[in-house]
């Protein structure tokens, strides 16, 4: 319907509005780096309990390494658990104050019957902020449901779909000036051996999609991205409050490979608002816009719920259950510490998210979820928490963990 998607485009814009006059908005460099000497941590519990005493290294610029480490146990798309270790590295390679904190994110998975999920992330930022480099590179089998396009799908209806799937995005970014960033990447996604969980079923005849879902096919795009980028925030693992824009468009022409010619548009926009200095007392918002052009996306790749750039929006929902055209999300969480210390705080949360129809190609259905989670402070020197949520939708409900926050 015209009136929805003039609503859901309206919160996006409304965000845009606000940033144009960026005055008393703006976290000053100087308090870019916050005071972690009151704060505890399970890594410095479990120094204090085991009696561990460790040596200090002399200070170096850029050398010093925070390491999080953390095993999980999630349900595996298809039936069955998984067992996952998260391990992230936080570093700065430059003055705090100056340069962002740069990080390496590892997330292995498998539930030891052939299936598993090899994802890396790296987000580096060189000193001063000259530089951004940032990268996603993945490998993955694991089953993965799909209702189709469109929001009107039953739950009932859904078909497993099996393929092995590499991606290798990376993205260079030069600073245009202070907080404004500008540059190009590389976007590879290709999925192979596509079929579906019984054979007998034509994955086209269900999605009502030709392009991408034959039976035993494969699909590669291989595009180019032009990106620009606005971010207030000194660290991406625990937003300190400011603002944060991200434009992707990318092209996928068939002489760097692609299958099939085709374009997108991703635009993110956050806003982190703090009420105390020295606790977490921050009310969060996350909005985007995903959107393709032309007549040839491949299935695959077309925008769904839960498969933003980290996997990290639509928490209530099942990856996936919601696939069109074009997607638009809105999410806002309210972050508040529990203990003094910071050792304990809590969230609560809640998202909607609508697609465009099929055959019509406009918004016609909006979904919403909601929930509540525990964060526990794994490391206070790269601010990274351990994050235990619970959300749920209409009919489907889940326990998301994780380290560093969802936005």
């Amino acid at each position: 319907m015209p009136k929805v998607f003039a609503a859901l485009f309206c919160c996006l814009w409304s965000l845009s509005v606000l940033a144009q006059n960026p005055t008393g908005t703006l976290v000053p460099s100087s308090r870019l780096v916050k005071d972690t000497s009151g704060q505890r941590d399970i890594i410095g519990i479990f120094l204090q309990v085991s009696h561990i005493h460790l040596k200090k290294p002399p200070k170096v610029e850029g050398r010093r390494v925070y390491y999080s480490l953390v095993p999980l146990s999630n349900a595996v798309p298809g039936g069955g658990t998984a067992l996952v270790t998260s391990t992230t590295a936080g570093f700065y390679l430059g003055d705090r104050k100056t340069t962002y904190l740069s990080n390496l994110t590892f997330s292995p998975s498998t539930n030891f019957k052939g299936e598993y999920n090899l994802p890396f992330r790296t987000n580096i930022w060189e000193p001063n902020n000259a530089w951004n480099y940032s990268g996603d590179y993945r490998l993955t089998f694991y089953p993965q449901y799909t209702w189709g396009l469109g929001g009107n799908s039953a739950p009932s209806n859904k078909e497993l779909m099996r393929y092995t799937y590499v991606r290798f995005y990376q993205n260079r970014l030069k600073r245009i000036k202070e907080y404004l960033f500008a540059g190009i990447g590389y976007d590879l996604d290709w999925h192979i051996n596509i079929r579906p969980d019984n054979d007998t079923v034509n994955l086209g005849q269900f999605t009502k999609y030709s392009n991408g879902v034959a039976n035993h096919a494969n699909s590669l795009s291989s595009g180019l991205t032009l990106n620009l980028l606005y971010d207030t925030r000194n660290n991406s693992l625990n937003p300190l409050p400011g603002w944060y824009y991200n434009i992707v468009f990318r092209v996928n022409p068939k002489f760097i490979g692609s299958e099939y010619e085709w374009s997108s548009l991703y635009v993110d926009a956050r806003k982190y608002i703090s009420f105390n200095e020295k606790h977490q007392n921050t009310l969060a918002f996350w909005s985007y816009l995903w959107t393709t052009f032309g007549t040839n996306p491949p299935y695959l790749d077309l925008p769904a719920i839960g498969w933003d750039s980290y996997q990290r929006s639509g928490r209530g929902f099942y990856p996936s259950r919601y696939t069109g055209r074009s997607l638009f999300d809105l999410e806002a969480e309210y972050r508040r510490s529990i203990t003094p210390d910071e050792l304990l705080g809590f969230v609560v949360f809640a998202n909607a998210n609508s697609v465009t129809e099929a055959q019509i190609n406009n918004f016609a259905y909006i979904h919403a979820a909601a929930g509540a989670g525990l964060r526990i402070k794994f490391n206070k020197h790269s601010g990274t928490n351990v994050c235990i949520d619970f959300a749920a939708s209409k009919g489907y409900d889940a326990i998301y963990l994780n380290l560093g926050e969802a936005f």
